[in-house]
């Protein structure tokens, strides 16, 4: 993914300490993606859930 974003080399520890954050995003994402699709009734996550608790997200 660094790669992608322009980086031209990308070290073992930068890749890990990316997944690392990454990961607890998308978890802090899932969680709140959770909440708004029991919030609606449902027992299942859309996608629109996510889509909205990602952006949650970004504006914090």
């Amino acid at each position: 993914m660094l790669k992608k974003a322009g980086a031209e080399r990308v070290s073992e520890t930068a890749a890990e300490e990316l997944r690392r954050t990454l990961e607890e995003v998308a978890l802090k994402v899932g969680r709140e993606a959770c909440i708004l699709a029991a919030h609606a009734g449902r027992k299942t996550v859309r996608a629109e859930d996510v889509r909205l608790a990602a952006r949650r997200m970004i504006r914090e």
